[in-house]
């Protein structure tokens, strides 16, 4: 058995990349219920009430939608080092950088499939406005319902040519720990879910029937109950949003969810349940092809845009 490393302790942010950034950035907060932390000449950067850094999510204008990086946090500077030093060896490193906003020094790299990461560990703590703050001192803002009112950036699926090559990235040289897994018949891996401490997952990999490379395919964000997905749903109606997946409940990580399409492009899940890993010798729960072709848990079929859709966009072989 591998010893556990630990040295990631969360998925951090995402840089979500849009063409139409006013557009994307009044979904966020007035459709998902986020906050508008800080401005550039090219970027908004939104947090949800429940998070204690100043934000998870960085919409940046751009001619495609995509995500241009995700970025997480290590337990301590010597983690982060010990990282860093695992990524240069395996020769997928990209460098340093010193100059990102509400966070300190970030080392970047990328998958072997393409996707940009990030590693840092100084950060910058939410300190809420006045009339941000909240009663209970231990929460980091006041919940004020508007929106679906997120409370998390829960995790990140993303689309790649190999999935099993990116999870044994995930897995050798971040140190991250695989739960679930999808295995075809013919013994390839279609999709792996990694987590980094004990939530059962942040971090998905999922074969790009394009055959592309470095995609994304979906962002997600929790909420507390199964009725705040219902009621996000309900919202959504009423708002215009383009409903993809309606509520339902996954069989993988039995998580409750409803997905959308935001104005950029990418797609969006709000997310509730799931469970955690307290056991430290965890075996990997594999799923067949056939155990698949069921569908989700209470046996609806996947929509048939999830196995073809991710962003950035690229033309679909009709024989495939």
């Amino acid at each position: 058995m591998r010893e556990p490393i630990f040295d990631i302790a969360h998925l951090s942010h995402v840089e979500l990349l849009t063409p139409v950034l006013e557009e994307s950035t009044r979904f966020f907060v007035d459709s998902m219920g986020m906050f508008v932390e800080h401005r550039d000449e090219k970027s908004v950067y939104l947090r949800c009430w429940g998070d204690y850094e100043k934000y998870s999510v960085i919409l940046t204008q751009s001619d495609h939608a995509g995500a241009a990086h995700t970025a997480f946090r290590t337990m301590s500077p010597q983690a982060l080092e010990r990282r860093v030093r695992a990524i240069e060896e395996a020769g997928l490193g990209l460098g340093w950088m010193d100059d990102s906003y509400g966070h300190g020094r970030s080392y970047r790299f990328r998958t072997p499939d393409g996707h940009v990461m990030e590693l840092y560990y100084d950060t910058e703590k939410y300190r809420p406005s006045q009339e941000l703050r909240p009663t209970l001192k231990n929460q980091h803002q006041r919940f004020t319902g508007h929106g679906a009112a997120v409370k998390h950036f829960d995790h990140i699926n993303y689309l790649s040519s190999n999935p099993g090559r990116d999870g044994d990235f995930m897995e050798n040289i971040l140190g991250m720990n695989k739960t679930e897994q999808i295995r075809l018949d013919s013994g390839e891996l279609a999709a792996v879910w990694y987590r980094c401490t004990s939530k059962s997952y942040e971090v998905v990999f999922t074969k790009d029937s394009t055959r592309a490379k470095g995609r994304l395919h979906h962002l997600s964000f929790s909420v507390d109950t199964n009725e705040g997905i219902w009621r996000a749903a309900n919202l959504f109606v009423d708002q215009k949003v383009p409903i993809e997946f309606a509520p339902s409940k996954h069989a993988i990580q039995q998580t409750y969810f409803v997905y959308v399409m935001e104005p950029g492009g990418n797609r969006i899940e709000i997310s509730s349940g799931g469970y955690l890993v307290f056991d430290p010798d965890h075996e990997v729960i594999t799923w067949t092809e056939a155990e698949r072709a069921r569908g989700q848990a209470w046996g609806n079929k996947t929509v048939d845009s999830f196995h073809t859709y991710g962003t950035p966009v690229v033309p679909v072989d009709s024989d495939d």
